[in-house]
């Protein structure tokens, strides 16, 4: 918030912008005192990069900070762009990675402290009106140290961050972006990950909980979880789809068409159906899922 002009809200936050060189995933995560954080910090495009606008935010750097990195600009001359002619531009913070990993970050003067950020290897962290310098370091840490998906890893920034003291007004809302060429539901768009926690007492653990959920449902099934649905696991499967009223055949232990639409019908219900194999196979997740909506606390799914 500019301090001639205090009627405009100000985003304080504190952001990490990253590229993930092992498969491209680009992404942001976010968290502030401000309502609904991620509709306004957070912007990314598979293949082309990704911007966090934040401070005294001009969330017009997102989709054109987007528009100069798919023109082939990198970071630095697209974080230029945005700022060059920019009157306000001592209070804007805006963070850039680009496709090749270049990222680019700037703090303006005029920023309410503390405020900075942190430039690495495939990543910037940026945020303002912080707890101190601790922030954003522990964020670059954490993301340099944390394995897994970039999500993961992004995730892991966020949580250092606000146990570093994060905004220091206080927590309302968190958010994670992060796109994929495809890696959307059903494969037409780039939004693999899109969470958002908009008014939270504790936004980046319920942003944590939100990914947990996210990877049971919208996961693929790892080759190692997959488990042949014959004889006794058939069985366990059709008495779990029974006691949730899918399915009224007998327990045969035979993965036969009666069994198989259970399985799908239940599936459907439950969001599970991007874990659904079409052969006589089942995911252990989804097995273990189905059993303790039926069988709270493990009772009476095996007999």
């Amino acid at each position: 918030m500019g301090r001639a002009h205090r009627r405009a809200p100000v985003v304080a936050t504190f952001s990490i912008v990253a590229l993930d060189p092992a498969n491209g995933d680009l992404g942001v995560a976010v968290a502030s005192k401000f309502l609904a954080v991620g509709a306004a910090v957070a912007w990314a495009k598979a293949g082309e990069g990704a911007v966090a606008t934040q401070a005294w935010a001009n969330l017009a750097f997102g989709p054109d900070g987007l528009d100069l990195l798919a023109r082939g600009l990198s970071a630095e001359e697209t974080l230029a762009r945005l700022l060059q002619g920019d009157t306000m531009r001592e209070h804007r913070q805006v963070g850039v990675v680009d496709a090749q990993g270049r990222a680019a970050a700037h703090t303006g003067k005029e920023c309410f402290p503390w405020a900075g950020h942190v430039v690495g290897e495939g990543f910037c962290c940026q945020g303002n009106i912080l707890a101190g310098l601790d922030v954003v370091q522990e964020m670059a840490r954490a993301f340099q140290t944390t394995k897994g998906e970039l999500a993961e890893r992004l995730l892991a920034a966020l949580l250092a961050g606000d146990a570093a003291g994060g905004d220091r007004r206080g927590r309302q809302s968190a958010a994670l972006l992060v796109v994929r060429e495809g890696g959307s539901y059903g494969g037409t768009l780039d939004r693999y990950i899109d969470l958002r926690v908009d008014d939270h007492p504790t936004p980046v653990q319920e942003l944590a909980r939100l990914l947990d959920l996210h990877r049971l449902y919208f996961a693929k099934p790892r080759p190692e979880d997959l488990i042949p649905l014959e004889g006794e696991t058939c069985r366990e499967l059709q008495r779990i789809l029974a006691a949730l009223g899918y399915y009224q055949g007998p327990l045969h232990g035979l993965y036969d068409e009666a069994t198989r639409k259970a399985l799908f019908d239940c599936a459907g219900v439950e969001n599970l159906e991007e874990r659904l194999q079409e052969g006589p196979l089942i995911d252990r997740v989804v097995l273990e899922f189905l059993r303790e909506r039926a069988f709270p606390g493990g009772q009476g799914a095996r007999r």
